[in-house]
């Protein structure tokens, strides 16, 4: 979720529905009850203060949505129920920034005596912020094709870019100038869902990885996930060099200056004037 923000909460509870979903061929074939809770989290503010329908979340389209969503398909885990209609309320009802939502089970094939089973979930937009840069060829019909690219994704939305800049190459300085912007979006996508689609972006552009810091058609990297602090063999977040270089801070300083590197404590305006004083009294980049 956005940092700081503070959501207030629509809640939905033990809401029954008849639907066709387990394991055994029986479940699927003679359906079931399923117990649906959900928490989701929006600003209602806008509607408190207008008392206009349409500036709210309607909860009951929801539970119709929610209903008719479960009856209509078919899954064998609870964990693919929740995961896909999690995605599909988050696309469709667009004020809702994330949820929590469980769904019980309570005639599932057990034999034992108990109340039910049930799995749990929690989704939402997460907002994420991209470095994107080029040096070599049609440098911004290479950075057009990667935005049109993502914003074509089913899983991202509200894409917005910053102005261009021209920078000077960072580590390795005999190449060509780069053309650099930073992005901001929102996504259901995972950091590393994400990262492959930036990978596959960077290949379609014919970008190879051949040299450290060396040219390249497309560089897209991802630098903020929300307040994740994350890392694996092929990604840190956030971006483990982003504090040193201008062509990552002075776009994201356009964009988002008060955003707040959640290891650092600095805001993105902090940090880029840090770096521009450390540039000025040591004369490198």
């Amino acid at each position: 979720m956005w940092q700081n923000q503070v959501l207030d909460e629509i809640r939905i509870d033990q809401l029954e529905i008849y639907a066709f979903h387990g394991v055994q061929p029986r479940e699927r074939r003679m359906g079931q009850t399923f117990v649906v809770n959900g928490v989701f989290y929006t600003d209602t503010r806008p509607a408190g203060q207008s008392d206009d329908i349409e500036k709210a979340t309607d909860y009951g389209a929801v539970c119709m949505f929610i209903a008719k969503w479960m009856k209509e398909n078919t899954f064998q885990l609870l964990e693919t129920v929740l995961d896909r209609l999690s995605k599909a309320i988050l696309l469709t009802f667009p004020r809702i920034v994330s949820l929590e939502m469980e769904i019980r089970k309570p005639e599932a094939p057990i034999e034992l005596t108990f109340s039910h089973v049930s799995v749990k979930v929690r989704r939402g937009w997460e907002k994420v912020y991209l470095s994107i840069g080029s040096n070599l060829g049609d440098r911004k019909g290479f950075m057009e094709g990667a935005l049109e690219l993502l914003r074509a994704q089913e899983f991202i939305r509200n894409l917005e870019v910053s102005e261009y800049i021209e920078t000077a190459p960072y580590g390795k300085v005999d190449q060509p100038n780069f053309l650099n912007a930073a992005i901001g979006l929102e996504t259901l996508y995972t950091p590393e869902e994400l990262l492959q689609i930036v990978h596959d972006i960077e290949a379609g552009a014919g970008r190879r990885r051949e040299e450290h810091w060396g040219p390249r058609t497309l560089d897209l990297d991802i630098i903020f996930y929300g307040d994740l602090v994350y890392r694996s063999k092929d990604l840190t977040i956030p971006h483990v060099d982003m504090h040193n270089r201008e062509f990552v801070l002075k776009p994201l300083c356009t964009m988002a200056p008060e955003y707040r590197h959640p290891i650092f404590g600095c805001t993105i305006y902090q940090l880029y004037e840090e770096l521009k004083k450390r540039t000025k009294r040591t004369g490198t980049r």
